[in-house]
C-alpha cells in the first residue's frame, strides 16, 4: 500500500524549502535532524509551526523538509511557507485561515544588490567638498 504523501515548495530571500507531509504523529525533521536542534530559536520553530496551529492539525502530521540556501529565518519562512502550501493540498477549506494570516503570500523582500561605485547598496562613500 501506497503512503499518501503532501509535497510543496516554499521560498524565502534565497532560501528554498521542499516540504513533504505525511499523515502521522507531528514529528518533524529539517535535513535529515531533529526540528529542536536543526531551529535552537523558539521564534523559528514557532514560525514554522503556525499553518499547524491555524488550522487545527497540530500533531496530524509528519513533516520531512529538505532547505538550502539563506539563514535561519529566511529557510523557516520557507519551510512555513511550504507547510501551509502542503495542507492546501490535504484541504482546500483551509485555504480562507491561512490567507487572513498571511500564510500563502510568498514574501518578495530580497537584499538590494550592492552598486558599483559605493560600499554598499545604499551607503555612500563620505562627500569632501575640497
Amino acid at each position: 500500500m501506497a503512503v499518501i504523501s503532501y509535497d510543496a515548495v516554499g521560498r524565502r530571500k534565497t532560501s528554498v524549502a521542499r516540504v513533504r507531509l505525511i499523515p502521522g504523529t507531528g514529528k518533524i525533521t529539517v535535513n535529515k535532524r531533529d526540528f529542536e536542534s536543526y531551529f535552537p530559536i523558539e521564534a523559528h520553530r514557532v514560525d514554522i509551526l503556525q499553518p499547524f496551529v491555524v488550522t487545527n492539525t497540530l500533531g496530524q502530521f509528519d513533516v520531512i523538509a529538505r532547505v538550502e540556501g539563506g539563514g535561519m529565518t529566511g529557510q523557516a519562512g520557507a519551510i512555513r511557507l511550504g507547510i501551509a502550501r502542503a495542507l492546501l493540498k490535504v484541504d482546500e477549506t483551509y485555504r480562507k485561515i491561512l490567507r487572513q494570516y498571511g500564510l500563502l503570500t510568498r514574501d518578495p523582500r530580497m537584499v538590494e544588490r550592492k552598486k558599483y561605485g559605493q560600499p554598499k547598496a545604499r551607503k555612500r562613500f563620505q562627500f569632501s567638498k575640497r
